[in-house]
């Protein structure tokens, strides 16, 4: 099936698409043994393709799921400690998947494997700036006022973070449901961040990254992800 080449370069890994507009305008890629311009599409079955008169090679069929990981599991392929894995969880996915960051044993939701490496660092790369969404049940003296502290926080403990943005969706005393956006993946960054503010987190289920949701998706189950999110993934590598 014919794409464009920008796409088929970055596909065999070898630059992001705005980079390979820049190879093919530079004259470093051909087809069939012809100069490439913008715009020209190949299909990798049937035509030669060169980038530097090295022929592009496309990895095999790569694989992405996305897990509710439910809360008590642990995000490794193993664990000495006997514990339950995202692995026990996803062994029926087929090939050896690795998960995308992570959630602290004590949090749930999102979370996505895959085997394609690229797209792993991409989507937890801060400098793509990917929205992490997450609902919160906290549990504080005065949840207005630490609401206020972290949606001006800039710091968590003296390191510089992107601006949260932190919404409050029930309150009820000193109990509330909030989402908190976040664009960085620190170790569990949600949680110091609430408790440097004066809130207790008592649940936190990551619900989004990107356009990725987690949806109706019941936990401890996973699925395939949809061609369209599988092109968010290669959008932002």
């Amino acid at each position: 099936m014919k794409q464009r080449l920008q796409k088929l370069i970055s596909m065999a890994g070898l630059a992001s698409r705005r980079a390979a507009e820049e190879m093919i305008q530079a004259g470093r890629v051909t087809v069939n043994g012809l100069p490439a311009s913008l715009g020209m599409s190949a299909d990798p079955d049937t035509d030669e393709v060169r980038v530097d008169a090295k022929p592009l090679r496309l990895p095999t069929a790569y694989r992405y799921i996305m897990l509710h990981k439910p809360r008590g599991t642990v995000t490794t392929l193993s664990d000495d400690r006997g514990r339950p894995t995202v692995a026990d969880l996803t062994k029926n996915a087929g090939g050896r998947l690795y998960p995308v960051g992570r959630l602290d044993m004590d949090s749930e939701g999102l979370l996505i494997l895959t085997d394609d490496g690229k797209a792993a660092n991409a989507l937890m790369h801060p400098s793509h700036e990917v929205d992490k969404v997450y609902t919160a049940f906290v549990h504080g003296p005065d949840i207005k006022d630490s609401l206020q502290k972290l949606n001006a926080m800039r710091t968590l403990e003296e390191e510089p973070i992107s601006p949260p943005k932190a919404i409050l969706v029930e309150l009820g005393g000193t109990q509330a449901e909030i989402t908190i956006t976040i664009h960085e993946g620190k170790n569990r960054q949600v949680r110091r961040m609430c408790e440097q503010c004066g809130l207790e987190v008592r649940r936190l289920v990551r619900i989004a990254e990107g356009t990725l949701t987690l949806g109706d998706l019941p936990s401890g189950k996973w699925r395939n992800l949809t061609k369209a999110e599988i092109e968010f993934l290669h959008k932002i590598h």
